[in-house]
Parts: C-alpha cells; structure tokens; sequence
C-alpha cells in the first residue's frame, strides 16, 4: 500500500513499542516519519532500521525546548506536517489510598499536558488534510484496578479530541483517539509485567494481546484518506476488551 505516500508524519514515543509500529507501518506505505522519544539509542536503531524515510529528535513531551528542537527541524526538513501521532505516555500502578503527588504529576504531566503541547506546538505546520492521533486505552473507559490515575488522564485524551475536533472546525485537519487494549510493549511490561499483560489479553473475545503492528495499522487507517470523514472518534484496537 502507498496510503500515506509523501506525507509527512510525527510519532512521539516513537522509538519501541506502538510509536515503532506505527512508523515501520507509516514508512511501509510512503510517509516520511520523525521519530521523537526520550531515550537516544532505541531512537538511533529505529532510524537504522526504516532507513532514509526516517529521522530522530531525542527530548521529552514535557520540556517544551525540546518539542521546539523537534518542530524546528521539520520545519527545516519539510515545511510541514501532514500527520501527527501523540503516542507518548506513561503510567504506573497504584491504589487508592497508595497513590502520590509524585504519581499525579507524572501521569498528568507527561499523558495530558504533553499532548496538549505537542498538539499545540505541531499545529501552525498542519493544512487541510491533516491528521491528529492521540493514544487513549481501554482503561479510559473502565474501571481498572490500581491504574485510576493513568485511566484519568487516558479519559482526558479522550475529552481533548471531542473539543479539539470541534476547535479544528473549518480547517480540514481531524483529530482522532486510537485506544489500544493489553498490547506487547515494553512500557506495558515495565509498569504491569508482561505476565500480567498476557493474562489480560487471554481473557479478551480474541484471545491474546495485540502486537505493535497491530495498532500501527490502525494508526495507517487514521491517518490516511481512507478515515477522511472520521473526526473526534475513538477507534478501539483491543481485542474486544473494552467492547463486550
């Protein structure tokens, strides 16, 4: 497929797990991808990997010097951006009564208000035709036990694009939540275990948890034409967990 050919496109968090799922799935059919994430090295193979369709900018969602490094060179590289993906995120697992201000802040700062940036900073490079992905979960939408801070700030995601898509009225840009289930990535590992992982996907309709790629194709879907009268929607890729 050349779905995506010649468009240029963001993925923050974009150097393991859904962020380079997406970008081998984006490279795949004709994007131009900037990869953006905290750590060098895991951003450093990725780009080895897909190639000359893919540069890095190491930074953080929460530093806005670095979102500007990042914006600065598309801007030097292309001139605009046709297709940004906001998968950065973290989490951690905690229940009521054990939760911390420490928690709180790094939920809300990196899940909302480093997408809220990252929108804001990657929209004047956006035209008609533009498409916005913001990563939801399935706990943003359930009841999940020991994850009520990171199921708030996936619930605010979800929020954000309802009035964003509204915002964006008239300009042809749409934004939209991609809401994956348990999938195989390292965070997912690092906070859960993948043990845990694996046992939640079990007890999905399909049986398993989902791989990277899996939701890099969902994430080929929103952002190309073929979603063209998609806007302020949430597409789920969850193997059923959230749906039955």
């Amino acid at each position: 497929m050349t779905r995506l050919k010649g468009k240029v496109a963001i993925i923050t968090g974009g150097g393991t797990g859904i962020g380079l799922g997406a970008a081998r799935r984006f490279v795949e059919e004709g994007a131009f991808v900037y990869l953006f994430g905290r750590r060098q090295a895991p951003l450093d193979a990725a780009v080895e990997e897909l190639g000359g369709q893919a540069s890095a900018v190491a930074g953080s969602v929460t530093d806005p010097a670095d979102l500007d490094r990042l914006y600065d060179a598309v801007r030097e590289g292309h001139g605009r951006l046709d297709i940004l993906f906001a998968n950065a995120g973290t989490g951690s697992v905690a229940p009521l009564g054990e939760l911390t201000r420490a928690q709180y802040d790094q939920a809300f700062d990196v899940n909302v208000r480093g997408t809220i940036d990252t929108v804001q900073k990657g929209l004047p490079l956006m035209q008609a035709g533009g498409s916005i992905i913001l990563t939801g979960s399935t706990t943003g939408v359930m009841g999940t036990p020991g994850f009520s801070l990171y199921s708030a700030t996936k619930a605010a995601v979800r929020n954000l694009a309802r009035s964003w898509a509204l915002d964006l009225r008239g300009t042809g840009i749409r934004v939209n939540v991609l809401s994956p289930g348990p999938t195989r990535t390292e965070l997912a590992g690092e906070v859960v275990g993948i043990e845990a992982i694996e046992a939640l996907g079990a007890g999905t309709p399909i049986g398993r948890i989902g791989e990277p790629a899996e939701i890099g194709a969902v994430a080929a879907f929103l952002a190309s034409d073929d979603s063209s009268f998609m806007t302020g929607g949430e597409v789920f890729a969850d193997g059923g967990l959230a749906q039955v």
